[in-house]
């Protein structure tokens, strides 16, 4: 069971299980999100991560299961490529589907928030990947989403762009507070960005991590050593990439 913080849950689910003929997916998922946290999720290959962010995104209409889900109407989602429209200009996508008379006010500050004022007018392949993925970013928050769904957005961006996009992405939920989830393989972007960290493991959550360390966080950090190990551990690795001891008895068992 993954429970939040005790404020008002943005996302909450209640023995979710989804699942592909007789392949369960997801088993019996209880979840809570509460506004303004940054929950990041954890898992090997398959173990139902991408079903899970596609569940609370609600595009999983065509996938069987059962359970409770409640999901807040105003949300949005990111995802590893930044899906802009290549025959519309950058603002257009910004706002695109926003109607009144401001949308595309609210689309400028959008850009400028995220860095990119001034090139309203660009098209997308005019764009490097880091400047895609701000489009992306501005494209979801203009919108002032309870909830941030984000499947391993910075995964395509090279380490440098990738550590600017996590302190602007910090600085976003800051200001906007949205209930954030983030899907990511990599360890050391759940700890240095979420206040929570869950593990899945086989369709279940194995693991509840809140991360209490101060911000900004560092890498040189020893408790951010100290989580980034725990966390590690509860994926089967152990030092220098070694299996943990429990995953290979795991596997012997």
């Amino acid at each position: 069971m993954a429970i939040g913080t005790g404020r008002l849950s943005v996302v909450r689910t209640r023995e979710l299980r989804r699942g592909f003929g007789e392949r369960v997916v997801l088993r019996d998922l209880d979840i809570d999100i509460a506004r303004g946290e940054f929950v990041a999720l954890l898992g090997r290959s398959g173990s139902g991560k991408s079903t899970l962010l596609r569940a609370l995104a609600e595009l999983d209409y065509d996938v069987p299961g059962s359970g409770e889900l409640t999901v807040p109407a105003e949300r949005a989602v990111v995802f590893q490529d930044s899906r802009l429209l290549p025959w519309a200009r950058v603002l257009d996508n910004v706002i695109l589907g926003l109607t009144g008379s401001g949308a595309a006010e609210r689309g400028r500050a959008a850009l400028a928030e995220v860095g990119l004022a001034g090139r309203e007018k660009a098209w997308p392949r005019e764009l490097s990947g880091g400047e895609q993925q701000r489009v992306a970013l501005a494209r979801s928050l203009v919108r002032e989403p309870e909830l941030l769904l984000a499947d391993e957005p910075f995964g395509a961006l090279d380490a440098l762009t990738r550590i600017k996009m996590h302190a602007l992405l910090q600085d976003l939920c800051a200001r906007h507070k949205p209930a954030v989830l983030l899907v990511t393989h990599d360890v050391d972007e759940a700890v240095l960005l979420a206040d929570r960290v869950l593990v899945l493991d086989d369709g279940s959550i194995a693991v509840d991590q809140h991360i209490d360390l101060e911000r900004p966080r560092h890498h040189s950090d020893p408790s951010f050593n100290h989580y980034r190990s725990l966390l590690l551990a509860s994926l089967g690795v152990g030092p220098a990439g070694q299996p943990a001891p429990h995953a290979e008895e795991k596997q012997a068992s």
